[in-house]
């Protein structure tokens, strides 16, 4: 025989008072009843962030006399840009909306599934379970080439580094010639056959790219992620959430040493307003009737740097709706019903009622 529930709603402020002692309602479980609360939605903002460094070769200077390579920089760099901004919601919860019930002693004790916040989450259902983010783990390096591997043994004798610079690009003159020589099969020692042409094009581009870093350097480029938890309570217009420098990358929200990245959050609910009636059922409606669930409201959620506009999000946000009140004739014998709530916004993802066998 499976149980039922016909539960007495009591609204309960969250504080309770003695004399001059004050003690919050714990939410929880009991043989009498239960305390919950409703969830207000929470956001989680990732923003990944792309540092690039740069390393000058050892023969920068002499990019353009040997290799009419202009603009070579001679001085090492740092600098950090924003590559995406993601976010998701979650729930975490609402103090201001915590309610008790009491069981009616008549009826079967429900089977009430709360989190560990205090989260109603189901009614003689089992909630599902709740989704981890993945978790960041940055791409694998490429390993360093050193150049040094693919000098012949003038360039490393050399007296100077101007020799040095001079052999060097010498070198880079036949590698590009032996490259030519293979691809118009004029070389004197052709390939067997194309897979043999390819590993040996590799490898000369190979050699060629590594004593290139010797005039060109080297650019690196490595990847953080960065977590901003974001409660919107009410609707917002370009609050700092970040600031990003460009030698220190990202920055206290005060530090003016970064730009600003700013969050906007405006309220785009169409819903109606709940159903006007007399306020003396309704008083006693949620004294001894039902469970109260959120009706969520939409937002949108908007990232900017400057007036340039990076990132639109657009969610279902339980604490820009409002608080509905599911009769407590859904709990009484004629059936049972099982009822989920969304764990995010309070609003109701469940809701059926199965006749008894």
């Amino acid at each position: 025989m499976k149980k039922f529930l016909f539960a007495a709603l009591l609204m309960l402020p969250c504080m309770a008072a003695a004399q001059t002692e004050i003690s919050k309602y714990k939410p929880g479980v009991t043989p009498d009843g239960f305390v919950y609360f409703l969830p207000k939605t929470a956001l989680r903002i990732v923003v990944q962030v792309e540092k690039t460094t740069y390393t000058p070769g050892d023969f920068c200077k002499y990019a353009d006399r040997y290799l009419r390579l202009k603009n070579v920089r001679n001085e090492a760099s740092v600098s950090y840009k924003v590559n995406t901004i993601a976010m998701t919601s979650f729930g975490v919860a609402d103090t201001a909306k915590c309610y008790a019930v009491k069981y009616n002693p008549k009826n079967a004790t429900a089977n009430v599934e709360l989190a560990d916040d205090g989260r109603l989450l189901a009614i003689n259902e089992k909630a599902p379970l709740n989704t981890v983010p993945d978790k960041f783990i940055p791409a694998r390096k490429p390993q360093a080439v050193n150049p040094r591997q693919y000098m012949n043994e003038d360039i490393l004798t050399a007296g100077s580094t101007a020799k040095m610079a001079e052999l060097t690009a010498l070198e880079i003159y036949e590698i590009r010639d032996s490259k030519n020589q293979l691809t118009r099969g004029q070389a004197d020692f052709m390939p067997k056959d194309g897979e043999q042409m390819k590993i040996m094009l590799e490898q000369l581009a190979t050699q060629e790219e590594a004593l290139m870093q010797m005039f060109t350097g080297t650019v690196t480029k490595d990847t953080t992620e960065h977590v901003f938890l974001y409660y919107p309570d009410r609707v917002t217009n370009r609050q700092i959430l970040f600031r990003l420098s460009n030698k220190l990358g990202i920055v206290a929200a005060d530090d003016l040493a970064g730009a600003p990245y700013y969050i906007s959050v405006s309220d785009e609910s169409n819903l109606p307003e709940a159903a006007p009636g007399d306020d003396k059922k309704k008083k006693k409606a949620a004294v001894e009737d039902g469970i109260y669930v959120n009706v969520p409201g939409k937002i949108k959620v908007n990232i900017a740097e400057g007036n340039n506009k990076l990132a639109s999000f657009d969610f279902m946000a339980g604490q820009f709706g409002y608080t509905e009140l599911l009769s407590g004739d859904l709990f009484n014998k004629r059936f049972t019903t099982h009822l989920i709530l969304n764990p995010i916004t309070g609003g109701v993802a469940k809701l059926e009622a199965e006749q008894p066998k």
